[in-house]
């Protein structure tokens, strides 16, 4: 079968350089999590509820993209590890609002420095100016897809 020609230079793609790059990150991510109990899931519902502070168990599902019946599970192994606290809203008895404890907010800034040494190992090629000028793209990015918003109204 032959090849077809190449008629120009190759498309410059994004997608497969960031899968690449998101792919070390959770490796790594994953080995230096696992010695503080934690997973990726974890850490990232523990930043949402520090970011967007307290919110009841639905909002915090539409903001993590999750089924409610998965948030219960996840949010019982945070529960079981005393990293969060659920408890009845004052405003509506049927609902439960989420709550960081504050060993939660602890083993999350540890977490925080551990998965900090490991992108400083990853992005080691970047100086300083161009970490913060891939944030920034990041970011700008995300927006547009979720822009950052009190918890639940993405």
């Amino acid at each position: 079968m032959a090849t077809p020609p190449v008629t120009g230079p190759p498309i410059r793609r994004s997608a497969p350089l960031l899968d690449h790059l998101g792919r070390l990150m959770r490796l790594r991510g994953e080995s230096v999590l696992a010695p503080l109990g934690l997973r990726p899931r974890h850490l990232v519902t523990l930043t949402m509820l520090r970011e967007g502070g307290d919110c009841t168990q639905q909002a915090l599902a539409t903001r993590l993209a999750m089924d409610g019946t998965n948030l219960v599970g996840l949010l019982n192994e945070l529960e079981s590890l005393d990293l969060i606290e659920r408890k009845r809203s004052p405003e509506d008895r049927r609902r439960h609002v989420v709550a960081m404890t504050a060993v939660g907010a602890e083993l999350l800034t540890k977490a925080e420095l551990a998965l900090t040494a490991v992108e400083d190992e990853i992005l080691a090629a970047l100086d300083a100016g161009q970490r913060e000028t891939l944030y920034a793209l990041l970011q700008l990015a995300t927006s547009k897809l979720c822009p950052p918003s009190p918890c639940g109204e993405c």
